[in-house]
């Protein structure tokens, strides 16, 4: 029984790769360095290049650069939540001085300016 459930899954398996198109990506490869006349020293990197993936890729420099930026990410929305917080508990702030500007000919906002309701 168990061979059978890997023989299935290496055909669903089979089916996946031919469905995308995998299959027929992977023999033009081959196809291709095998009609290669001047085989290339380094066939990886001719597949590479072939799929159109460039060769010269640092990836553990990406690795790093990705790290950087997932935590400037993390450090971004950190920031973001507390600007909100400020703003949410600003808000009865602003709501009370536009009520008291509604009401009044002028407001006083701590001596540092008047605002004057136009007749």
């Amino acid at each position: 029984m168990s061979f059978q459930t890997t023989e299935s899954k290496k055909e669903e398996y089979r089916k996946y790769l031919e469905k995308s198109g995998v299959i027929d990506q992977l023999t033009r490869v081959l196809v291709g360095l095998y009609e290669e006349p001047d085989k290339p020293q380094n066939a990886i990197d001719f597949i590479k290049q072939y799929l159109g993936s460039p060769t010269d890729i640092d990836v553990d420099k990406l690795r790093l650069d990705y790290e950087k930026l997932k935590d400037e990410n993390a450090n971004l929305k950190r920031q973001l939540g507390e600007l909100q917080k400020e703003i949410e508990s600003l808000k009865p702030c602003l709501l009370y001085t536009s009520d008291a500007a509604d009401d009044l000919l002028c407001v006083d906002l701590g001596g540092r300016r008047i605002i004057k309701k136009k007749k």
